[in-house]
């Protein structure tokens, strides 16, 4: 209830410099002004919101309001284009620490356009080439300012904690051996039951939580009406919609270019999920697809180690290759795992190990970091379990609240936000009858076959899919294929850790002659997690005046962008191991 009060408070100070009045477009117009100072600093930007339809098919339900923030373009202004950063982090600009960080603020879907703009805005004037206006919004569901706003179903962390007491959803799941010891195998379907339980408890939870009545209200449908909506409040209705989608943003992408195929402008998708698995399979059964690029990612970051050698990677000792890093990054989640099985209150599971290195995929900036700060206060953690240290768990909270997989909310509520999941769950298919123990029998062979080092990651937002209890009051789920008004740009790195290259790929086969595929050699989630001129070059391009390359265009990463100490992208990928993991 306070966070609602907050939120009335935030909306009748803002009113004050961004009311709603007739446009010359006949429709809503926003009125920019000053923006939040307690979420954006940059004094330059501008925000406002928009009043909406919380139901577009149904006006009479009542109104959504969208809070939302521009940055001027500073060339002669062309018009708008709409930004969506979808699942963050996702490392818009690996060489710089602080906008990484900035990204970890929020987990997919559910990222702030507000906070990202505030941190990205150089980056994305530049990314449009100067002569768009970049606008950008927190969709329903996410911060403080948007109605409906973020989505908790906890009072606060203590509470979901106390909830989720004694089950794998604080702990992780804790296997070893690529998950083929029977052992592990029995003991997470003895967890079934237990899960199922819970995840439907939850469910109940958040239908009775101030969010619930606003839940078959939130939705990328929704947002794709929204898009639309501001589209047509700053540039008119006839007007082109120009817009870039990152992450889950592609999801929205995907879907606005097929329901308003005839307003498509310019539009970069980056990091693409693939709209034919989420329209047609259970999102808690069709995870591991996604995780196919994984285990090459972590090959990645253990040959960066090696070949930094110990002057730039501490993991590494004199004449390590690649394999020995894995074998110490091994037995630290062979000794976790031990412990834990003596002691499940452990400060640090083999499975948080796991969701810190999945975490770490995302930001190739990160890497040095991971193995030079994060491996040796792991290894201090898991060393010094018995007796527990109140200095190594705060360390090992630290650690394990950088997982993108739950998302903390903001304050004044600290328990983890479930937008991701309302989102996503809103979105996908009817409820099939699927068990817990289903979901756990997807979750082994895809440890086993997949991803042996993060096939096994959990929680997830996706695994909650099967047990949610409401879809949104709009989905689109075809078809893929439409004729657009202009040609579209997608783009994808070669070895992406959540939304791998086969969805751009299937995104751009589908709309045939409407798409061009750019693909780039490197690693991270989404294509500018490392730099590229190439690429730099071809989006700038095609804002500019429209030009493509020839589809399938391959972009290599700059070769003075060091992952580690001396070694570049190409080192690593000229020297990955050829050998599972």
């Amino acid at each position: 209830m306070e966070y609602y009060k907050l939120v009335v408070l935030a909306l009748s100070f803002a009113s004050t410099v961004s009311c709603m009045a007739s446009s010359h477009h006949g429709g809503p117009q926003i009125q920019w002004g000053s923006c939040d100072p307690s979420v954006v600093s940059d004094t330059s930007l501008s925000c406002g919101f928009l009043e909406v339809p919380l139901d577009y098919q149904d006006p009479s339900v009542g109104k959504a309001r969208l809070a939302l923030i521009k940055a001027n373009a500073t060339g002669e202004r062309r018009g708008s284009v709409v930004f969506n950063p979808g699942q963050s982090p996702s490392g818009y600009l690996g060489c710089d620490e602080k906008l990484t960080a900035s990204l970890r603020l929020a987990g997919g879907p559910g990222g702030s356009g507000l906070e990202v703009v505030n941190e990205l805005k150089d980056l994305l004037l530049g990314f449009s080439g100067g002569v768009y206006d970049v606008i950008s919004w927190d969709p329903r569901g996410v911060g403080n300012l948007t109605v409906p706003g973020e989505v908790f179903c906890f009072d606060d962390f203590a509470e979901y904690t106390a909830f989720f007491n004694g089950t794998i959803e604080l702990t992780g799941i804790e296997e070893t051996g690529n998950f083929t010891d029977p052992a592990d195998i029995n003991a997470l379907l003895a967890q079934a039951p237990i899960m199922q339980k819970k995840y439907e408890q939850l469910a109940q939870k958040c239908m009775q939580s101030p969010s619930g009545k606003f839940l078959k209200y939130i939705g990328t449908a929704a947002a794709v009406r929204d898009i639309v909506s501001i589209a047509n409040a700053l540039d008119g209705p006839d007007a082109p919609i120009n817009y870039i989608g990152t992450s889950y943003g592609t999801l929205i992408g995907s879907w606005l270019v097929n329901m308003f195929p005839e307003r498509v402008g310019r539009v970069v998708l980056d990091g693409v999920f693939d709209p034919i698995v989420f329209a047609t399979q259970e999102p808690s059964l069709s995870m591991p697809s996604q995780l196919i690029s994984t285990d090459t990612i972590y090959k990645a970051i253990i040959t960066g180690c090696a070949l930094s050698g110990p002057s730039g990677c501490a993991a590494a000792s004199e004449g390590d290759g690649p394999l020995d890093i894995d074998a110490k990054l091994q037995a630290l989640m062979k000794t976790a795992y031990d412990a834990t099985k003596l002691n499940a209150s452990v400060p640090m599971t083999s499975g948080a190990i796991r969701n810190v290195l999945f975490g770490e995929m995302y930001f190739p900036a990160d890497w040095s970091n991971l193995m030079n700060e994060e491996y040796p206060q792991m290894v201090q953690i898991v060393n010094g379990e018995a007796p527990a240290n109140a200095t190594l768990r705060r360390r090992s909270r630290q650690l394990i609240d950088r997982s993108p997989l739950v998302k903390r909310g903001s304050q004044p509520n600290d328990s983890p936000s479930f937008t991701g999941s309302a989102i996503y769950c809103a979105d996908s298919v009817d409820l099939r009858g699927t068990t817990m123990e289903q979901v756990f029998k997807g979750i082994i062979p895809a440890a086993q076959n997949v991803s042996h080092l993060v096939g096994s990651t959990w929680p997830v937002a996706f695994y909650r899919c099967s047990f949610w209890p409401v879809r949104s009051v709009e989905r689109y789920h075809g078809p893929f294929n439409k004729t657009l008004a202009n040609k579209i740009l997608v783009l994808s790195n070669l070895f992406d850790p959540i939304t791998p290259l086969p969805g751009a790929e299937t995104v751009a086969r589908l709309l045939g002659k409407d798409a061009v595929l750019v693909r780039q050699n490197g690693f991270g989630h989404i294509t500018v997690a490392e730099p590229s001129t190439c690429l730099n070059d071809i989006t700038a391009a095609y804002f500019a005046n429209g030009t493509l390359p020839a589809n399938n265009t391959l972009c290599e990463v700059d070769a003075d962008y060091e992952v580690f100490s001396g070694v570049n992208t190409a080192d690593i990928l000229a020297h990955l191991p050829r050998t599972d993991v």
